[in-house]
């Protein structure tokens, strides 16, 4: 059976534009947009209308860094799929892209295979994956090839977490040469884990072992020279980058001058890199525990040439990297040796509004928010134009979002499956009201409506913006 919906009265703003406009969906889809209050909008009829006055009507956020069910450090991501999908509708995310994870001494496909059976069926969203590489050889490089023929186009290496994760320079080298053929976009934690390793190693050693030190040993300066050094590997292998979390202002140049001479670099951040700090590892007893994360919470004064790097575009996504440990039985893994906290923060349903605080603070445009948080993910990772923008023939993907309405935000009352928020009493202006995913409800004023399984797999392309 066909089904209309109208959105009708709000303020339409994309990554491009802004248009008080009428929004007619029709079978999941948006079918066509009219300046409200014209004849064109007033013929469109449908089953079903939202009054959007007084609202933004935008794109349903696209997370393209989140680890649904992760095991690390002995423990898993408190989030499931189904749990962590309907906090992601909760904020106002319609897509998410996790992270499937090659085991070492296993294939590509088996872990993939893995993460396609923890997700399906249990998704409140729609969902893609990219290929966690953690053990690169013949197979797996074959693989690769048949991984993005099928639509899991870009493969995450790890310069970090030496004995878990980690890859040397030359099976970096050997998987960018491959992405560099067949289209794939290798995205890079860019630390220096074996300098890092000496450096946890010394600080235990002296006793220095409370959560704060976690940022102490991880060092701006290793962050900066991974980051320089995986943009000269895709230079040397002729393969595009994404680096993944950044969170120094060292790191931040490496790549704005890799950009100036032309690579195919980008660089995504995250919204703890621009609201939280090293003031927050450094909270009393062991509550700092509660923010760690690989990279880690910075000084203060790297926030600045982060929201920098946001606006002139040496750095064009934010996702959340959520990646949910609780306190309690989890982060308290960690007592007395911080290097033994998971490392991981929770963050999928508060990225939008975060976000529109910053439009408010005056850091980014209400359109730029759009481009970071929607489309360039979108684009990034071979998603647009059905995911990203409303524009007839995407899928209707669609938040009807209050800018004034005001909201603190609390463990209380988030919806994801951590007993803590990062951002606990922080007051934020704009909150999401109505979400519609493939122009099914699964908020509707304030109401949750969605259901597990009506999320769907979804391949993707290739980025969007090779050259």
């Amino acid at each position: 059976m066909s089904s209309r919906t109208v959105i009708r009265g709000g303020l339409v703003v994309t990554a491009s534009d802004e248009i008080h406009a009428d929004v007619l969906i029709e079978d999941g889809r948006i079918a066509a947009l009219a300046a409200s209050g014209t004849p064109a909008a007033g013929a469109f009829t449908a089953d079903r209308t939202i009054d959007a006055t007084g609202k933004y009507v935008i794109p349903g956020g696209v997370d393209a860094h989140t680890h649904m069910e992760l095991p690390f450090g002995g423990t898993f991501a408190s989030d499931t799929f189904e749990t962590g999908t309907r906090a992601a509708a909760w904020g106002g995310t319609t897509t998410v892209v996790d992270f499937a994870v090659q085991s070492v001494g296993q294939s590509l496909r088996q872990g993939l295979d893995a993460w396609h059976a923890k997700a399906e069926g249990n998704c409140a969203v729609d969902y893609g994956f990219h290929m966690i590489v953690s053990d690169v050889n013949a197979g797996t490089l074959k693989e690769m090839d048949l991984l993005v023929e099928e639509g899991v186009t870009s493969f995450k290496q790890f310069m970090a977490y030496p004995g878990v994760f980690y890859s040397d320079d030359g099976r970096i080298l050997r998987a960018m040469q491959r992405s560099a053929g067949n289209g794939g976009l290798i995205m890079m934690h860019a630390e220096n884990g074996i300098a890092i390793d000496v450096l946890v190693e010394q600080a235990l050693a002296r006793g220095e072992t409370d959560p704060r030190f976690h940022g102490e040993v991880r060092k701006a300066l290793l962050e900066a020279e991974a980051t320089h050094r995986a943009i000269r590997l895709a230079q040397v292998a002729g393969a595009p980058l994404y680096v993944v979390h950044v969170s120094a202002t060292e790191a931040v140049a490496e790549l704005a001058r890799a950009r100036d001479e032309g690579l195919n670099v980008f660089g995504e951040t995250c919204p703890q890199y621009l609201f939280l700090s090293t003031d927050n590892l450094a909270e009393p007893g062991f509550e700092g525990a509660k923010y760690v994360c690989s990279t880690p919470l910075r000084p203060k004064e790297h926030q600045a040439a982060l929201w920098r790097g946001l606006r002139t575009n040496d750095l064009q996504v934010v996702s959340t990297d959520h990646c949910p440990f609780c306190f309690a039985g989890q982060k308290e893994l960690g007592r007395g040796d911080f290097s033994k906290i998971p490392n991981g923060l929770p963050g999928v349903e508060n990225r939008m509004d975060l976000l529109h605080q910053a439009v408010l603070d005056g850091h980014i445009s209400r359109r730029r928010w759009i481009e970071i948080a929607c489309a360039t993910p979108a684009r990034m990772f071979g998603l647009y134009p059905k995911k990203g923008t409303i524009a007839p023939g995407a899928d209707a993907d669609v938040v009807v979002y209050d800018p004034h309405a005001e909201q603190v935000i609390s463990a209380d009352t988030h919806h994801m499956n951590v007993d803590y928020s990062a951002y606990e009493g922080r007051r934020v202006t704009g909150r999401v009201e109505t979400v519609l995913s493939r122009g099914v409800p699964v908020v509707t004023d304030r109401e949750y409506t969605g259901r597990a399984g009506h999320g769907v797999y979804t391949p993707r392309s290739t980025c969007q913006y090779l050259t």
